[in-house]
């Protein structure tokens, strides 16, 4: 029985990855890599933002890239606006975009006050501010339904580590300005811009909120990477709730990304896409998403920015589990990056490597299970618990 929350993934890389990129890359380039990944199975991609070229250069040439591109059927495009005037230039290109609202109105700020003001030039009381006119506007609408959330949820490069003690309070305190409006807080969105993310303190969180709140089933996490905690903090989430919550996440191909207020600029990242989908198909949850295709869109990535990224499953392969996807037991030594693409490429990616057998490899297991059965037998069957070879009888 399934036991894990319905998850809806979120493709950032042609925004999160490409805004801390080098501002001179081609619109042509930028636009087969949206191509590509639109054909992978990808049902939600963020193709950019419309922000100001002064501060943002990366995406002075979205208007290019929103009118060139080739829109896919059932995949989801936006774009990033972070003011009324973004949101008004998005409005010019829909459709193919659609102009992400979120699905509940909702109270949130950051609770590291630096990172805003560096960010945005406001301040956490700035943000505070508006909570009274989206409660109003809210009631004008006769919504019947919110949300509460929170930026810089776990701590911050600029005032230390936060205390999910003090991020229940701040929850807390926007909860009861809906309880007072009589409107039914069911969402809450927890934000990581500076990769403050651990898998205890997002388990510990999410529980808690459940806990204090059965009634909200659905979460919003934007996990960064840059201390290799974002899939770990991701699952640990996974874990917390059930099949009747709804979990948004988002990520990048090959985990590139940053935003440069942080202080950590490239290393900032995201969890790397391919590896967190390979994860969860593993785990169960279907993604829809082609792993293959996916990698050919990060080695596609890595050729475009001129350098590695930092996904693993793009380096090494999924882990093999069909019969012509097992790997040679006769390839020579495989040592290099290079090399490792043979799961794609073939042999021809380890031709003339070191081979240091004397013999051809065999194995009893591989036979087997070149024959269609599995390489060991339950634990009360033959292979290999009751061959002459094995020592400990049962």
């Amino acid at each position: 029985m399934n036991r894990w929350p319905k998850v809806l993934y979120k493709e950032e890389g042609m925004r999160e990855g490409m805004q801390i990129e080098d501002a001179n890359i081609a619109v042509d380039d930028k636009i087969e890599l949206l191509d590509a990944l639109s054909e992978t199975g990808l049902k939600s991609i963020v193709v950019g933002s419309f922000v100001s070229p002064k501060w943002t250069p990366q995406m002075a040439r979205i208007d290019e890239i929103v009118t060139r591109f080739k829109p896919k059927a059932g995949v989801t495009y936006t774009a990033l606006a972070l003011n009324s005037r973004g949101v008004e230039r998005a409005k010019a290109y829909s459709p193919p975009l659609t102009i992400e609202r979120d699905h509940y109105p909702r109270l949130t700020c950051h609770m590291c006050d630096v990172f805003v003001r560096r960010n945005t030039n406001r301040s956490q009381m700035d943000e505070m501010e508006r909570w009274p006119q989206i409660i109003a506007q809210a009631q004008e609408r006769n919504i019947k339904e919110g949300g509460i959330g929170c930026n810089a949820s776990w701590g911050s490069n600029f005032l230390g580590e936060f205390p999910v003690d003090s991020l229940m309070t701040l929850l807390e305190r926007e909860h009861s300005m809906w309880d007072e409006v009589g409107i039914k807080v069911v969402s809450c969105s927890m934000g990581d811009p500076m990769s403050h993310c651990t898998p205890a303190k997002v388990e510990e969180s999410v529980t808690r909120v459940k806990e204090k709140w059965p009634e909200i089933n659905h979460f919003r996490l934007h996990l960064h990477n840059g201390r290799n905690m974002a899939i770990a903090s991701a699952y640990a989430a996974m874990r917390a709730l059930s099949p009747e919550d709804t979990l948004e996440l988002d990520g990048t191909i090959g985990g590139y990304g940053g935003c440069p207020y942080c202080g950590n600029g490239r290393a900032t990242g995201m969890a790397p896409t391919e590896d967190l989908l390979h994860m969860m198909e593993d785990m169960g949850i279907p993604t829809g998403v082609d792993i293959n295709k996916l990698i050919d869109c990060v080695w596609m990535a890595e050729r475009i920015i001129g350098r590695e990224l930092y996904g693993h499953v793009s380096k090494a392969g999924p882990r093999p589990k069909k019969v012509e996807h097992l790997y040679d037991m006769n390839m020579p030594f495989v040592e290099t990056l290079d090399q490792a693409k043979h799961f794609k490429k073939g042999a021809s990616a380890y031709e003339g490597g070191i081979y240091p057998y004397s013999e051809p490899v065999t194995s009893p297991y591989r036979e087997r299970v070149e024959q269609g059965k599995p390489a060991y037998d339950p634990a009360g069957g033959q292979f290999p618990w009751k061959q002459d070879w094995f020592p400990a009888k049962g």
